[in-house]
């Protein structure tokens, strides 16, 4: 099983290693990284807010503190994150143009907690209008490429921060998903991602320009992109609103659960052959792999109730569009019927340790600036409406699960990747799940 890789550069946790043992500075890994940037980013078009020169002032403060003697998880490690965070003193414009000529006043909480970490933050990335495509591309900042084939989408919403990692540009990066927004992207790039639990990482200053911060928003979530998962675990504990516990257990002793079917989303052959090549591998290490089960809730019902409170939660409750409102009833029946679905996720995670599934249908497709809504896609030469595949991103927002994604090989010379998935709060678990995964294909 081949996965395509671009880079051999460090990870954080090498580099921050390499920093703290003197190895090199902080100040020259960020010089290195803003010369990767420009030398690699021209034709890809993923860094497209950037603030070398605060970069390097931070850079030089992390020297500094660890001449003091001090220590911090990520001290002067240089990283992106996603256009869609506030940072001081840049706009923040979520790709509408026109949006925000104002600049933020204050680091949102996960660029906080990064910098506090010892983080360098060297600008953002980029992104779809609105966050709201697997296809990062904008009036503002135009369109990213995939870094295996630039003729192919990055994935979105946070595109351009899988492809700035992919790509060697910086050791991580920092999106958010409410669609697999995280997800998608690293299984078309072949990264590493996470969609944390709902509610584990706060999303205060991840707001749309014109908008008034409040209450996080519905089904959305923050959380890391790298290209391993000790730096996975590295980014998620930098910025955790709670501890979580530390869960582990050794991938033989685990019962999984195969999910390769859909009621409301097909998959490829190519994609399918893929994860049951995995899925071999696991079970000749000693892993046990169940097909089916009858504890999976109603995934047809849990898809529609999902996409229900989708449109809700990105259009703000807008009308519908054959003028109707949405009630409070509405959404209280809703979130009933997601309370109802958490249970039922709760107890098959009783009978399994994990859910092995698939991110989407297929690799990386072409780039396609259609609506997603007017988008198709192929599988097994038969187009079917692209906007489907959520099913594979909702099968974990609407009940609020965590998700680990690694790469595990590649279908039409594209890297493709799986994602497991355990119960609420066991984010540390489907990480390290995912670890010993890719310690089976020799990552």
């Amino acid at each position: 099983m081949s996965i395509p890789s671009l880079t051999s550069e460090p990870t954080a946790a090498e580099l921050a290693a390499n920093i703290a043992s003197g190895k090199t500075t902080s100040v020259d890994a960020t010089e290195a990284t803003i010369a990767r940037i420009q030398e690699l980013d021209g034709e890809i078009n993923a860094v497209v807010v950037r603030d070398f020169d605060a970069a390097r002032q931070q850079a030089r403060d992390a020297d500094a503190r660890l001449a003091r003697g001090e220590s911090a998880p990520l001290l002067g490690v240089p990283m992106t994150v996603k256009e869609s965070f506030n940072i001081g003193g840049l706009q923040t414009t979520w790709g509408i143009k026109g949006a925000s000529a104002k600049p933020a006043e204050e680091d949102s909480a996960v660029v906080k907690r990064l910098k506090a970490a010892g983080a360098v933050i060297l600008g953002k990335t980029n992104i779809p209008t609105l966050l709201t495509d697997w296809f990062a591309d904008n009036p503002v900042y135009g369109r990213t490429n995939n870094p295996h084939d630039h003729g192919r989408s990055a994935g979105g919403s946070s595109g351009g921060a899988a492809a700035a990692v992919a790509s060697g540009m910086v050791p991580v990066e920092y999106g958010s998903d409410i669609g697999g927004s995280i997800r998608v992207p690293a299984h078309y790039c072949g990264v590493w991602g996470h969609k944390p639990t709902y509610g584990a990482i706060s999303q205060e200053g991840h707001t749309p320009p014109g908008v008034k911060e409040g209450a996080d928003a519905a089904l959305a979530v923050v959380g890391p992109l790298a290209r391993s998962a000790d730096d996975l675990e590295l980014l998620l504990e930098a910025t955790l609103d709670r501890p979580l516990v530390k869960a582990t257990k050794t991938l033989s002793d685990c019962r999984i659960l195969l999910l390769l079917d859909h009621p409301s989303a097909e998959l490829d052959d190519q994609m399918r052959r893929q994860v049951k090549d995995l899925v071999s591998l696991i079970e000749d290490g000693g892993g046990e792999v169940s097909r089916e089960t009858d504890l999976l809730p109603d995934l047809e019902n849990q898809h529609r109730d999902y996409m229900r409170m989708l449109n809700i939660a990105v259009t703000a409750g807008a009308p519908r569009p054959d003028g109707s409102h949405v009630t409070v009833r509405d959404w209280f029946d809703l979130t009933d019927a997601q309370f109802r679905n958490q249970l039922a996720w709760r107890s098959l995670f009783e009978e399994f340790d994990f859910v092995l599934a698939p991110v989407s249908s297929t690799p990386a497709f072409e780039h396609d600036a259609r609506p997603m809504k007017d988008r198709t896609y192929s599988v097994d030469g038969v187009d079917r409406p692209f906007s489907e595949q959520l099913a594979w991103a909702g099968l974990v927002t609407f009940p609020g699960l965590p998700a680990t994604v690694l790469p595990i090989g590649s279908v039409d010379d594209m890297p493709v990747g799986v994602q497991l998935i355990a119960d609420q709060f066991q984010d540390y678990k489907t990480i390290d799940g995912a670890r010993q995964i890719g310690t089976l294909l020799g990552d």
